[in-house]
């Protein structure tokens, strides 16, 4: 067969490349993904997930996802509605189905593994397949997104651990064996967060909960990223406070201090100073349920576990009988080198605003389908890498605000992305009346700080 483009993987990524591109020329697409669904690691996510930010931000750039509702109750309450894994997994068949198939030049291969070369074989028929690929190849997969339920722990689990994904927590009431009388979360990241929120949500004493927390995280602040105008004091004035922080900041401890203070960034527990950001976005509700769990074991990473003892680097801990152990330690997205967007006969799309993967990989596709040679894509499209450490994060704010630089000097794309549903912002800046002195205030101090905190973020970035 032949397709001018094909794309491996149809997760939120491939789809929103494809939507993009579909809009941007007369391309054909061929996708192709080992899921039996379109909607990548939402097929394999537990049941009580949620999108961290705005649904508003999440998706394809034609069709709306979620209903722009506030939250009128929970830990999100009024704040703009978090699309759940169901919502995630039906959205993305209804853009497969009514958006993609529908054009015509789509065409989709499910349960098929992408072999290279322009080769792939269906995972139940053996067949193969190769392509005539007239364009270029998408690798929609570089983030190797892992969730608990499709990854193997990178520590020893011994026989007669009572150990589950965070998956099966709401099919407790099935258990043979009874409930457990204790929980274990094994993990800090946002899904130990989410797995700590459903049992205290679903009744559990917070003193039957042990949280083991090998490093504390700096978490973004939910009402520092909300969509709209009526949110424009949290988000847009939270904005120019960041941009002042980086201009002012003497260290990375001390910008990460400004951050705390303006309310950009939180903390789980006031008296432990994170080490590590990896931008998850929580709410300010969130962190006060997780602040109820109080046995919270920071002895480092897991070593093994047996049915009544976790071996860890900083000492061990025991459990008495009916322990129910959580599996929370998947790495939501490994730690892979930034590369090239765009290789010649390959484009490997990656966040070039982290952290929106989907308005990433649109845009990819908008400047793959607007511009001629790799030299000027790559400039407008610089990968900005996950920091892996307090130190790298610099690199990552300065990196997003680079590419927006870039971005606001060609009309053509500035124009493109406040139209962009997925940018959440350009309108709301772009409608701010001259009349308006309170929010005029509020750009002119976000431009005030804009260079010198560039200037001094290159500073704090370590020698590679």
């Amino acid at each position: 067969m032949e397709t001018d483009y094909l794309i491996v993987g149809a997760g939120a990524v491939g789809l929103a490349f494809a939507d993009t591109l579909l809009d941007q020329t007369n391309a054909h697409i061929t996708i192709v993904d080992r899921h039996g669904k379109p909607g990548g690691h939402w097929n394999d996510a537990y049941s009580f997930v949620t999108l961290h930010q705005p649904s508003a931000f999440y998706g394809v750039n034609s069709m709306p996802l979620g209903q722009d509702r506030i939250d009128q109750t929970g830990i999100n309450q009024g704040l703009y509605e978090l699309a759940s894994g169901p919502e995630v997994s039906g959205y993305f068949e209804k853009v497969m189905n009514q958006r993609l198939l529908a054009s015509g030049r789509v065409s989709y291969f499910p349960m098929s593994d992408y072999l290279g070369a322009g080769r792939f074989v269906s995972l139940l028929s053996g067949k193969e397949t190769e392509v005539h690929i007239r364009k270029k190849t998408v690798d929609a997969t570089y983030f190797k997104t892992s969730v608990p339920s499709t990854h193997k722990p990178k520590f020893v689990v011994e026989p007669g651990v009572d150990f589950v994904p965070l998956n099966e927590l709401p099919h407790l009431w099935k258990r043979s064996q009874g409930m457990p009388k204790h929980f274990v979360i094994v993990g800090a990241g946002k899904t130990g967060m989410d797995a700590a929120c459903w049992l205290l949500a679903s009744g559990a004493d917070p003193d039957t909960i042990s949280w083991i927390m090998p490093r504390d995280s700096w978490l973004l602040n939910r009402r520092k990223t909300q969509p709209g105008i009526d949110f424009f004091d949290e988000t847009i004035a939270g904005q120019a406070d960041m941009m002042e922080a980086c201009a002012l900041a003497s260290d990375v401890d001390d910008l990460f201090d400004r951050l705390e203070a303006c309310g950009v960034m939180l903390r789980i527990d006031p008296t432990v100073r994170p080490t590590i950001h990896r931008y998850a976005t929580v709410s300010t509700g969130e962190v006060a349920q997780l602040a109820r769990i109080k046995n919270v074991i920071r002895k480092g990473r897991v070593s093994s576990i047996s049915p009544t003892k976790v071996v860890l680097d900083g000492g061990e801990e025991h459990f008495g009988k009916d322990t129910l152990f959580i599996d929370c330690s998947a790495t939501a997205v490994e730690d892979s080198p930034a590369v090239p967007v765009y290789q010649g006969d390959l484009i490997v799309p990656q966040m070039i605003r982290i952290p929106q993967p989907a308005f990433s990989a649109a845009l990819a596709a908008y400047v793959e389908a607007n511009y001629e040679d790799d030299a000027t894509k790559n400039g407008l499209c610089g990968s900005v890498p996950l920091p892996r450490t307090l130190e790298m994060y610099p690199r990552a704010v300065l990196g997003n605000m680079m590419n927006q630089m870039a971005w606001g000097q060609d009309p053509k794309l500035r124009d493109w992305i406040r139209e962009s549903r997925l940018d959440g912002f350009g309108k709301v800046i772009a409608a701010i009346s001259p009349e308006d002195s309170a929010r005029m205030a509020v750009l002119k101090k976000f431009r005030q700080f804009a260079m010198p905190a560039a200037a001094n973020l290159t500073k704090l970035i370590p020698p590679s």
